[in-house]
């Protein structure tokens, strides 16, 4: 009976101790915040797109919004060394999000038009969300990428037609490849040179390094470029000044070799082989500073 004694003895005066631990537990979790990037290595001015995971354990509908001048989220960047990188802009007010209890929202945000993260290095990124109702602040775990450049295989530059919506005088495009773990993929870069403002660099997916790409000019100074994705397999590309993806195809090669050929009238196709899955796309919106977004990926961002 006396060990009986002891033990009720010891549970009484723990279990007070276990149950705030057990609250503040549950008070902690409460937003559950989640960072996933899709790789680890990107090339400079390549949009780094993240998925933020926002989990609502309050155990009712919650909305997060702006208060008291404190976005109810944000980032913190930090390079190589430890140093901050702080946003590009100071700005950063959002919408309100409604989060029913229980529910899983995530988001993809684009980190290049809001934090300077071109340099070559590592970075690393946590993110945070406000809950104005506690005043309280959930952190993400912090993960980390890699900016590199790519290898240029071709470049060219163009003068601004008469007539063309796009700012400057000249524009230089750039073809560059980038070898990953398990495959390369072709990247294309716009560029006003003298200024020093790119205006969009993304991938055009995957190729076959000993196969050189084609590219070509057309009369309104548009790229087109044509490289084998895989074998027997090619992509054609049509980009303009601004930066953007006005067209995409695929060709298979059958009797004849797909290639690029210039009309009489100045315009650019593809002829020979046999196109497989045209991907009628409209003109994707450029991005021509680091503040404003680049132009959306193509599906294979690879």
């Amino acid at each position: 009976m006396p060990q009986v004694a002891l033990v009720y003895r010891v549970i009484r005066h723990t279990l007070p101790f276990a149950c705030v631990f057990l609250i503040a537990v549950r008070g902690e979790a409460q937003i559950q915040v989640e960072l996933k990037f899709k790789r680890l290595q990107y090339i400079a001015y390549e949009p780094v797109v993240v998925a933020l995971a926002i989990t609502n354990l309050a155990g009712r509908d919650i909305e997060l919004h702006d208060a008291e001048g404190q976005s109810w989220f944000g980032f913190e960047v930090t390079g190589s060394e430890g140093q901050p990188v702080p946003p590009v802009a100071t700005d950063n007010t959002q919408p309100p999000l409604k989060i029913e209890t229980g529910q899983r929202v995530t988001q993809r945000i684009n980190l290049t038009p809001l934090y300077p993260v071109h340099d070559f290095g590592a970075y690393h990124v946590r993110a945070h969300i406000y809950f104005a109702d506690l005043g309280k602040f959930f952190y993400s775990a912090s993960r980390v990428f890699e900016v590199t450049d790519a290898r240029p295989i071709w470049q060219q530059t163009v003068g601004i037609p008469d007539g063309v919506a796009a700012p400057g005088d000249a524009r230089t495009y750039s073809l560059l490849t980038n070898r990953f773990p398990d495959h390369t993929s072709l990247y294309v870069r716009v560029q006003d040179r003298d200024k020093g403002i790119v205006y969009a660099t993304y991938s055009l997916g995957r190729t076959i390094t000993f196969e050189q790409p084609q590219a070509e000019i057309d009369r309104a100074n548009q790229l087109h470029v044509l490289h084998c994705a895989a074998p027997r397999a090619w992509s054609y590309s049509r980009v303009g000044l601004n930066g953007e993806l006005l067209g995409h195809s695929s060709f298979m090669e059958t009797k004849t070799r797909p290639r690029l050929v210039h009309g009489t009238n100045g315009e650019v196709a593809v002829r020979g082989g046999v196109i497989e899955s045209p991907v009628a796309q409209g003109a994707r919106n450029a991005a021509p500073k680091l503040s404003n977004r680049p132009p959306e990926l193509p599906k294979d961002d690879h």
